[in-house]
């Protein structure tokens, strides 16, 4: 077994399980329950860690990460029919409900 991905924020940690269980590639979760040490243990101890299982999807796996979309970095859009200005999280403009484009 080889670690694949690490981070504080086991939201994001159970999100790169789902892209690489998707593609078929094996992994398993270790530190799910580790908050609970928090303070006594370094604070990385208590990170959830994902684990390839088949070393040989190792390359596969990082791959598969670095290809997935991350937090959109675009600025605000504007709404081409009432002229509002959107949060880019946005998929309709708040103000008139036009989808964005």
């Amino acid at each position: 077994m080889k670690l694949v991905y690490t981070n504080e924020n086991r939201f994001l940690v159970n999100n790169a399980k789902n892209i690489l269980e998707n593609a078929g590639i094996a992994v398993t979760l270790t530190n799910e329950y580790a908050a609970g040490g928090t303070g006594a243990l370094s604070p990385f101890d208590t990170w959830v860690e994902l684990w390839v299982v088949n070393d040989s999807d190792y390359e596969d796996a990082v791959r598969a990460i670095e290809a997935s979309p991350g937090p959109e970095q675009a600025g605000q859009w504007k709404c081409d029919r009432c002229g509002e200005a959107n949060e880019p999280s946005f998929e309709f403009c708040w103000n008139c409900r036009r989808e964005k484009p």
